[in-house]
């Protein structure tokens, strides 16, 4: 009894996989665009037709720590491989294994991925292995850009597109780097949907450049300008970013037309024009740098993205037809009295204290809070009326 109970259910099994592939018509590599049921252990279930279900490996759908990608509910796309013991197994990509010359014929007609170990170099290329099948991958479509050492390649197992396939299997050409320009496609428009101008995002630096750096966000890479770094004046790119550092950035500009992004990190940082007017009222002292020099004064920052000007007649000891340059040095710290501040143009005007010099600050009686011109010898007055 024991023995025909096992043959009626291997026959059941037989007759149940027969009807399902003929109901559905599925060939193996056949593609299938569904929806996951539900997630148990090692296995993923897949809606189809009617009432039947699907099956794929768990592993297929996991990265490199581990981590499932996807839930219940996600549409994804799968390729049929065959049915087995009732089930109707799927895939996400083809095996060497399977990859029979009927299952490679309908990988190309549909676009499955198929898997395949890189072989020796030959000339123009690659061979590449796929079952008991041979193809050629060409230098320009292995990976996402060439490498100087070719050779790396040689007996990995990657994931490849059937590009051409002709004379029954004879003379297969595939593509490695399709599959990784299709999946940055996807990426990108998954990213389209949600990434928003005004953002803030995590970004990783991918490479530095005199003019600034590509960020990556996740799948697509931003230009952070050299601008955009800091309040301060930044030279040196690499004095402040470096390669895979992982830094917070605000979108201010996306262009997916022309694929340009752009963030800015100093937008997240406060701008020190906002207090200006408070912290430095006019007639106070102050400590500055020397940054810059023209022909017309000298440049001094009082803080990162706050610099004053001192115009040639102000600076200290400076007479006619005195230059700059020749008053001053650039990193030299100063002494500075503030004459203006005027924050809708982001400009401040500075005095020069030089050594010797009346040094006293006239805040107090200078009525600058209320929007009053500083004028000191009225301050002396009413100060010396008051004794």
């Amino acid at each position: 009894m024991s023995d025909n109970n096992d043959m009626n259910e291997e026959s059941f099994a037989e007759l149940f996989e027969k009807s399902v592939v003929e109901n559905d018509y599925l060939e193996p590599g056949q593609a299938v665009d569904t929806e996951i049921v539900a997630i148990s252990g090692d296995s993923i279930f897949l809606h189809l037709n009617g009432k039947s279900e699907g099956v794929l490996d768990a592993e297929e759908m996991k990265d490199e720590e581990g981590n499932l990608t996807v839930k219940e509910g996600d549409k994804i796309k799968v390729f049929f491989l065959k049915a087995d013991k009732g089930e109707m197994r799927f895939t996400t990509r083809i095996s060497s294994s399977e990859a029979g010359l009927a299952v490679l014929q309908n990988a190309f007609d549909e676009g499955a991925p198929v898997e395949g170990v890189v072989g020796k170099e030959v000339k123009g290329g690659f061979e590449v292995k796929i079952g008991e099948s041979r193809a050629f991958c060409p230098f320009s479509q292995m990976g996402e850009r060439r490498v100087e050492d070719s050779s790396e390649w040689v007996g990995r197992k990657l994931t490849f597109k059937i590009t051409e396939i002709g004379e029954k299997g004879r003379n297969i050409i595939v593509s490695n780097r399709a599959l990784i320009e299709e999946e940055k496609e996807k990426i990108r428009e998954g990213l389209m949907k949600t990434l928003k101008e005004g953002m803030t995002v995590t970004g990783q630096v991918v490479s530095l450049r005199d003019f600034g750096a590509f960020v990556d966000l996740g799948g697509v890479q931003a230009l952070l300008p050299i601008s955009e770094i800091s309040h301060e004046r930044v030279k040196d790119v690499e004095s402040v970013l470096a390669a895979g550092q992982e830094i917070e950035v605000k979108i201010i500009s996306l262009d997916w037309g022309k694929n340009r992004l752009s963030v800015s990190m100093k937008a997240l940082l406060g701008d020190p024009w906002d207090d200006a007017a408070s912290k430095y009222p006019e007639g106070s002292l102050h400590k500055g740098k020397i940054v810059r020099i023209t022909d017309f004064g000298a440049f001094v920052s009082l803080e990162p993205g706050l610099d004053g000007l001192i115009h040639v007649s102000e600076l200290a000891g400076s007479g006619r037809d005195v230059r700059p340059r020749d008053v001053v040095k650039k990193g030299e710290e100063v002494q500075v009295r503030i004459l203006s501040v005027d924050t809708a143009n982001k400009r401040l005007s500075l005095k020069q204290i030089g050594e010797g010099e009346d040094d006293t600050d006239y805040t107090a009686y200078s009525g600058s809070s209320s929007g009053e011109t500083y004028n000191p010898f009225a301050a002396l007055l009413k100060d010396r009326n008051k004794k």
